[in-house]
């Protein structure tokens, strides 16, 4: 899973500060373009995780501090709805996804669980190939909206444990994030066919049975079972 290198707009839209600061010090003092003094500083503040993964992160906490008035009153109407006694019923259909990379990046397995009126139960558990922590949740997602698609489903209430993907979906196409993009338009292309359906963040106890899916779909090698753990969840 290989994308083109983050934009300059997209690196200044994520650096703080004193990162601009640093890159500008470092291009002055070595001739070197902007541009990349600012993607030098960023991957050397990224670390092991990667540049793509700091964007991911740093454009879900934009978007969580853009949004956080939105929030708050979201909040206050639910609250003040259940105090009415208001009960909106929810879609008859229901997904939960999630996905695991061993190590992160690695072997990517995605699991998802569709269910529907009647007993109706679909499960997916998946072989991803090779990818980060925050491809195989998107990819997890988009099996379970393809399915519910493929099977005339006509709304559904989704929910996942990956806070950087649910917020990236949400996010302005401006505060999106560049490495994932391809797989949130494609996640957004599949909603639309879904009309009224809901996505939302729910802690990973709340989503065991798609998790076990995602864990099910890469087994671990031996050398992974005695050495490293599954470090699916360092940015989500």
């Amino acid at each position: 899973m290989s994308y083109p290198p983050p934009d300059h707009a997209a690196l200044l839209a994520a650096a703080f500060k004193e990162e601009l600061a640093t890159s500008r010090k470092l291009a002055a003092r070595t001739g070197m373009p902007e541009a990349e003094a600012l993607r030098a500083t960023l991957s050397l503040r990224a670390g092991v995780a990667g540049l793509d993964q700091l964007l991911v992160a740093r454009a879900a906490e934009r978007l969580r501090s853009e949004h956080g008035a939105t929030a708050r009153r979201a909040l206050a109407a639910a609250a003040l709805a259940r105090r009415g006694g208001a009960n909106p019923a929810l879609p008859a259909w229901r997904a939960w996804f999630d996905g695991s990379a061993r190590p992160n990046p690695g072997r990517c397995g995605i699991g998802a669980v569709l269910e529907g009126p009647g007993g109706v139960r679909i499960e997916l558990s998946r072989d991803a190939g090779h990818g980060n922590s925050s491809e195989a949740e998107y990819l997890a997602l988009i099996a379970v909206l393809e399915a519910a698609v493929e099977h005339g489903v006509p709304a559904l209430a989704i929910e996942g444990d990956s806070q950087v993907v649910i917020d990236d979906v949400h996010a302005p196409d401006s505060a999106s994030a560049p490495a994932l993009r391809a797989y949130r338009a494609r996640v957004r292309a599949l909603l639309a066919r879904l009309p009224g359906s809901s996505l939302r963040w729910i802690p990973r106890h709340k989503n065991q049975q798609a998790d076990a899916l995602s864990q099910r779909a890469v087994p671990p090698h031996p050398t992974e079972e005695t050495h490293a753990p599954d470090e699916r969840r360092t940015q989500d």
